[in-house]
């Protein structure tokens, strides 16, 4: 069962890197858009940059008074945290599977 319960925790994972695969390009291109300078501070290929992900992981979007852009980078930060927070929760199941030898 708590095996079970750890790839359940995977799927949430995975559920949360398709809301991310959808908000954060979205997120991305409104930067590009209408703010250049943060378009600059996150640098080329923003996507992938670990920059770019601590900057929306500790929200970073807030700075900026634009509520489009907080409405598109907060779906992508949860989704983020959903990533994270699950796979976390996955790995300790498995420890705790692992100790107890299941």
């Amino acid at each position: 069962m708590i095996l079970f319960l750890a790839l359940c925790f995977v799927a949430l994972s995975i559920a949360g890197a398709t809301a991310l695969v959808i908000f954060w390009p979205l997120a991305l291109v409104h930067i590009r858009d209408r703010h250049p300078e943060l378009d600059a501070e996150l640098g080329p290929n923003a996507f992938f940059r670990l920059r770019a992900w601590k900057w929306l992981l500790f929200a970073g979007y807030r700075d900026t008074p634009d509520r489009n852009l907080s409405g598109l980078a907060t779906p992508a930060r949860v989704s983020l945290l959903t990533i994270i927070a699950g796979l976390v929760l996955a790995w300790l199941l498995w420890l705790v599977s692992y100790w107890m030898g299941a």
